[in-house]
């Protein structure tokens, strides 16, 4: 009977069967085949990075453009950088259902030669947090103006000016420091200072410093106003030149092809 009917036996679907997973596995197979870390830029920037236009950061840095891609800075200083969890704190939202507990992650990025980054991200996992937090941080990242304190001979190596950064009630003040002084700062400042590659400096703070979040941040900014403070030797005239959108203006009209 069952022979008749043709197809309700325990055969009926095998061959269907393989067929269709095969035909699934071998689909999957090809669409696997590209490589999924190729970077497809989707900024004039990422474009002009990507194609060699553009030598290094700092020209990045000269004409203020905003980096909207942590590839970018993945394309300038990946051997060289490093990042650092600074601080995980887990916080809490009231909701009708009860509370609702997330984690906070603080990360530094640097490469110990004149840039750091700081990134926040909160996220109900803590992985996710921290990779949200690197990704904020490379898309922070800033040029750090190191200098001398009394003789100009050998490399920079601390902070050229005193400089004030603060957040919420902290306030950091970074005060240059003799050549072999070293950091005289708390663990995490220490950890932020020589990541930016500053290897003597002197630090006030005042505030509630407990507040790791805002004691990091204000140190941060302090780092980076390091650039803000015109000093005489910046004050020679520098001829201005094309933006690199400017330059590759032919480059940018074309179409791209993805």
């Amino acid at each position: 009977m069952s022979e008749e009917r043709g197809g309700f036996g325990r055969g009926r679907g095998r061959g269907r069967g393989d067929r269709g997973r095969g035909r699934g596995r071998g689909r999957g197979r090809g669409r696997g085949d590209r490589d999924e870390n190729v970077w497809v830029p989707v900024t004039k920037l990422g474009r002009l990075v990507k194609e060699g236009k553009i030598g290094s950061i700092e020209e990045i840095f000269l004409f203020s453009i905003p980096v909207k891609e942590a590839e970018i800075i993945d394309y300038f200083l990946k051997d060289k950088l490093q990042d650092e969890v600074m601080k995980i704190m887990p916080v809490q939202k009231q909701s009708s259902a009860g509370q609702r507990t997330r984690f906070k992650a603080f990360v530094a990025v640097g490469d110990t030669a004149g840039h750091i980054g700081l990134g926040v991200k909160c996220s109900s996992e803590v992985a996710t947090a921290i990779r949200g937090a690197i990704l904020s941080a490379k898309l922070n990242v800033a040029p750090v103006r190191r200098g001398f304190w009394g003789r100009k001979s050998g490399m920079p190596h601390t902070v050229p000016t005193k400089v004030t950064g603060k957040c919420g009630s902290v306030r950091i003040r970074l005060i240059p420091a003799p050549r072999g002084t070293g950091l005289v700062s708390s663990p995490a400042g220490k950890r932020l200072l020589s990541m930016a590659g500053i290897d003597d400096c002197y630090t006030s703070s005042r505030g509630h410093t407990r507040t790791m979040g805002n004691f990091i941040k204000a140190l941060f900014y302090a780092l980076r106003n390091t650039y803000g403070y015109l000093e005489p030797d910046l004050w020679k005239e520098n001829a201005l030149t094309a933006t690199p959108f400017q330059e590759h203006t032919d480059f940018l009209s074309k179409k791209q092809i993805k």
